[in-house]
């Protein structure tokens, strides 16, 4: 679950959350707006979303790095760049309340998806599983993302495990092409025996759970 291919070439993937001040969301936006180019110029922007339920004046966003030291050099670049830091860092730290980042890897059943078409919300789920790890809960876990694939009323983006943060964490982030039809196939897979009995399995492993519906910044490469 948490070895393989994915983990052994390097690759990972820094996802970030920011809660921003509710009277400067405006501000940070359009400063992100004016100026992620200089940032992207640096590495790899998977996403960039801001919560529209289940949080508040949250930002979520994920870059990619090659490896520990690809990040260590790009964190040296970006210090050193005037550009990034008088233009967009000063003035938009200013905006942030708190700033969270975990390190995590991309579990090696998935590949990084992409959204049949722009225009949809993204389903951030986190699941907080019991101390253990994948060798513990991880083949429970998948079959339970499986059988909700199966269903066809959801387009998987990819599954998170975390490598530096709260450790036995998941992020599973999801792709519909809007609330509704979330809500309607939700409540279709609640009916799913299917689904029912992959979950029931799973849940033995869960401590807790918590979702976030996401909606892409223009600047997001997913959109």
């Amino acid at each position: 679950f948490a070895t393989g291919p994915r983990q052994d070439n390097g690759v990972f993937y820094e996802i970030r959350f920011y809660d921003i001040k509710p009277s400067r969301m405006k501000e940070f936006l359009e400063l992100l707006s004016q100026h992620v180019h200089i940032r992207v110029a640096h590495s790899e922007l998977v996403g960039f979303w801001t919560a529209e339920l289940g949080a508040m004046n949250k930002v979520v966003h994920i870059w990619k790095y090659d490896n520990f030291a690809h990040r260590t050099a790009v964190r040296t670049a970006l210090a050193n760049d005037k550009d990034w830091q008088g233009k967009f860092l000063s003035p938009a730290l200013a905006c942030v309340e708190k700033q969270h980042n975990e390190v995590a890897y991309l579990v090696p059943w998935c590949q990084l998806g992409k959204p049949p078409k722009e225009g949809g919300v993204y389903e951030w789920v986190t699941f907080q599983m019991k101390p253990g790890g994948p060798a513990l809960w991880g083949e429970a876990f998948r079959a339970a993302i499986s059988t909700h694939l199966n269903t066809g009323y959801t387009k998987l983006i990819g599954v998170f495990h975390t490598e530096y943060g709260l450790l036995n964490t998941v992020h599973v982030v999801w792709w519909n092409e809007n609330a509704d039809s979330r809500a309607s196939g939700r409540h279709k897979a609640h009916e799913d025996a299917r689904v029912v009995a992959a979950v029931r399995e799973s849940v033995r492993f869960l401590e807790s759970q918590q979702n976030m519906l996401l909606v892409p910044v223009p600047c997001s490469p997913l959109k």
